[in-house]
């Protein structure tokens, strides 16, 4: 008795906990549903890389996912579409010019150092000795300039560069993609020793954006090959509304139809099966929100799914109740025993339907990992609402002598000593 009240205490808990979440969490919709900007990009060979396979293939998605994450946008889809194209979907960025400046530049940074004839040479410094990059505001509070942060060896080469050029007249050029984006001199005093301590700023004019954008990109690493965008374009939150509003509709209706068949079968255990799915579903769109899980069409249709696997599992442990009573055994060991014997069937099909779900989750993309994510983690909760929440609100109730009536479990042909308290 003493661990059933607990076990009411945990529910209760469990209850309570997912009401506030779902009330407080914001909910993350992924493209389909809320709209946003989708890209292709396509990789160009260069003289260096001829060839554009699957390694190279994995160096432009890696780059591309950071810069992306450094957008700051929630849940974006980065995947290899094809043996030269990356697909790239971006949930709520409405502005497709951003993504297209931010993706499209390979941000290959270079140091170079100018020649007594006016042109600049190449230095060892790269933006691959970069740690960080990110935007801060100009003391003067007129601009905006870009800090860097280098590695320990390359904090050791500007220091190294700087000293070659100080007092020289000559200037520092910070080139990205080719291009000069900042020349500074640098002043006498660094004569000795060059600009120590591993770090410097990019100056050049820049808005909060813009320094915004090349901390990103430089961050992010230099594009192992340039690509070209050949796809740019905005998918309409209208159609997301829609597909929203239809599973919504969809999903109310099949619940609705399975609250009102497990009743009018199941009677009493139907009725405890339907409030164990209430909170199930409850429970599980919580841990949605907590994660936070994106939901997509496809990551929707998992978690319906999994309703029915819901209902599936309480259909095996009530049947296997029936049996019980059937020979004759009292309402108090029929349940028991059709939660304890109904029980390796029901871990043993979540059990392998969670197997399908990591090998989906491990080898599909975007779309299919949604599907996968969402399932999975429907499976999970309901061995514990089908198992622990119905069995605990089924035993509980059978301490209301009124209710241990084999009719209201939807067994009449009963032995006699299956009816006795």
């Amino acid at each position: 008795m003493r661990q059933r009240t607990l076990l009411l205490l945990l529910v209760a808990v469990v209850i309570v906990g997912s009401i506030l979440i779902v009330a407080t969490r914001p909910t993350v919709l992924g493209l389909d549903l809320q709209g946003g900007s989708q890209l292709t990009l396509l990789a160009k060979p260069t003289d260096k890389v001829k060839t554009i396979d699957q390694e190279v293939m994995k160096g432009v998605a890696a780059v591309v996912e950071q810069r992306v994450n450094g957008l700051g946008v929630s849940e974006a889809v980065v995947q290899l579409k094809g043996s030269d194209q990356i697909l790239v979907q971006l949930p709520g960025v409405k502005d497709p010019t951003q993504a297209e400046r931010l993706l499209g530049d390979t941000a290959q940074l270079e140091f170079r150092k100018e020649a007594p004839n006016g042109e600049f040479e190449k230095t060892d410094l790269t933006g691959a000795d970069l740690t960080n990059a990110f935007p801060q505001a100009l003391q003067s509070g007129n601009g905006w300039e870009v800090a860097l942060e280098f590695t320990g060896p390359g904090g050791e080469k500007f220091a190294r560069i700087t000293r070659e050029l100080a007092g020289t007249g000559r200037r520092l050029g910070v080139f990205l993609d080719e291009k000069p984006i900042s020349t500074p001199t640098v002043g006498v005093e660094f004569v000795d020793r060059g600009i120590t301590g591993g770090k410097a700023v990019i100056t050049g004019n820049f808005s909060a954006q813009e320094a915004s954008e090349l901390g990103i990109k430089l961050k992010a690493g230099a594009l192992p090959v340039p690509v070209e965008i050949i796809e740019n374009r905005t998918v309409s939150a209208t159609l997301g509304a829609d597909s929203v509003r239809q599973s919504l509709y969809t999903g109310i209706a099949g619940t609705l139809l399975v609250f009102i068949f497990m009743v009018a079968y199941y009677r009493l255990p139907g009725l405890i099966a339907d409030m164990a799915l209430i909170i199930y579903g409850l429970s599980t769109f919580a841990i949605f929100k907590l994660i936070p899980v994106t939901l997509t069409l496809p990551g929707i249709a998992g978690f319906i799914l999994s309703i029915g696997m819901a209902v599936d599992a309480n259909v095996l442990i009530f049947e296997r109740t029936k049996e019980e009573l059937r020979a004759g055994k009292q309402l108090f060991t029929a349940v028991e025993a059709g939660f304890s014997r109904a029980f390796t069937s029901i871990f043993d099909s979540h059990a392998t339907s969670l197997i399908s779900c990591a090998v989906l989750f491990w080898l599909g993309t975007g779309l299919v990992k949604g599907f996968a994510l969402t399932l999975a983690i429907g499976l999970i909760v309901n061995l514990f609402t089908s198992v622990t929440c119905s069995r605990t609100f089924l035993l509980t109730i059978l301490n209301f002598p009124a209710l241990r009536k084999p009719a209201l479990f939807g067994v009449s042909d009963v032995p006699a000593k299956a009816v006795r308290p």
